[in-house]
């Protein structure tokens, strides 16, 4: 159904969905981001309390086709995908079955290799282990397995001195924390994720998608880094901070990984494990992912005590990120609220390149998912998300 005469203004970006009593502040955000933000075709879910309060999809899957973004609608969210390999992590800790302090060694001893046997498994989820990348690239079949970066980082020297220092390892995260994941659980993350929190909480939610999910897929259209394509002027500081360092070739940001580039848009990109950036979900399930995290969970089940959350969330990289050449601020394979990221202090969650955003507040009770088509250079300061934020501490200040 439409989710209100005030979305009627934007016709060629009809969105759709409900919105709860009182909630109708996000309803226009949302469509607001088609106004004035560049946005092309997006859904955005929010849970309170446990209960699912938003759910909206609007605008066009696929600028060739001009086809409609549906409510079935799913894509990739890059480094949104990290927050639930984090999950994962965190529920082995929980059972008793992985220390976070123990060295990686004590899971995967032939990572010891090159002056790492002294890396502690907590370093590989903050950020700090200095192995953002590789010395040599990889031809991109190679890449997409999963032997061929655990391989390569087994041999891999780290680039600075272990916990010295952090720097976001945009790609080897999931090879790190994955293959830790799988040496003691016996499974893939995609498939431990699946067992575990994708099908007991009925998430449209793969790390690795299947082929019979294809037909559902909405195509990302990436932003164009060139000199002259942006205009610079109009960019925040941080934006342009992070620009810099995807322009540099001596970044660590471009260091080598594979001799050609990733698609995005290619099954094979889909249907490989790539727990640091390539799942694929909607707003709805990344919503419901992160509401299971907090206060009763949803439909009785939570996934992580609070114990574990206040040990996942506690602070451990801030500052000046040697990758991004921006502040990040990290938990234990989360993001934390950074400048108003996730609107408030306690916040946590992920977001993925392009703008797309999961994450829980535990204060306001809420589980936010956000996910688009249309990239954009963001650093933690995406207009759309920021005013989705923004109206919903209004909305929920008001409703209680």
């Amino acid at each position: 159904m439409l989710a209100g005469p005030s979305c009627s203004n934007w016709p060629k970006h009809l969105i759709n969905g409900f919105v709860a009593p009182g909630f109708e502040p996000v309803r226009d955000a949302f469509a607001t981001n088609f106004e004035k933000h560049g946005e092309v075709g997006a859904a955005f879910s929010l849970y309170h309390k446990g209960k699912k309060v938003v759910d909206l999809w609007g605008g066009v899957a696929d600028k060739e086709t001009n086809e409609p973004w549906v409510e079935d609608s799913i894509v990739v969210v890059f480094s949104s995908t990290k927050g639930a390999t984090a999950i994962c992590a965190h529920l082995l800790a929980e059972r008793g079955e992985l220390d976070l302090n123990a060295p990686v060694t004590k899971y995967w001893p032939e990572f010891g290799a090159a002056g790492k046997e002294n890396i502690p498994v907590k370093w590989l989820l903050s950020h700090r282990a200095g192995l953002p990348g590789f010395d040599e690239a990889m031809p991109l079949e190679e890449y997409l397995s999963w032997d061929g970066p655990v391989k390569a980082l087994e041999k891999q020297r780290p680039v600075w001195e272990p916990g010295t220092t952090h720097g976001y390892h945009a790609g080897n995260y999931g090879s790190l924390v994955g293959e830790v994941i799988r040496r003691i659980s016996g499974k893939s993350v995609g498939t431990f994720f699946s067992d575990e929190i994708a099908t007991p909480l009925g998430l449209d939610f793969w790390i690795g998608l299947p082929e019979n999910q294809e037909n559902r897929i909405v195509p990302v259209a990436s932003v164009d880094l060139q000199d002259g394509a942006l205009d610079e002027q109009a960019l925040t500081k941080r934006r342009r901070d992070l620009l810099e360092g995807a322009r540099d070739p001596k970044s660590l940001l471009n260091r080598l990984t594979t001799t050609e580039p990733l698609d995005p848009n290619s099954r094979a990109f889909r249907a490989a494990e790539m727990p640091a950036g390539n799942g694929v979900t909607d707003a709805r399930s990344l919503a419901r992912m992160y509401a299971s995290l907090i206060g009763d969970g949803v439909d009785g089940i939570r996934i992580l005590n609070d114990e574990t959350i206040a040990r996942a969330t506690t602070e451990q990289s801030f500052g000046r990120d040697e990758v991004l050449r921006v502040s990040t601020r990290f938990g234990l394979g989360f993001s934390l609220n950074n400048e108003g990221s996730m609107g408030q202090e306690g916040a946590f969650g992920h977001g993925g390149a392009g703008g797309s955003l999961g994450f829980a507040d535990p204060k306001l009770g809420i589980g936010f998912g956000y996910v688009m088509n249309q990239m954009q250079l963001v650093a933690g300061d995406d207009p759309r998300t920021l005013g989705l934020i923004a109206a919903v501490h209004e909305t929920v200040k008001q409703v209680g």
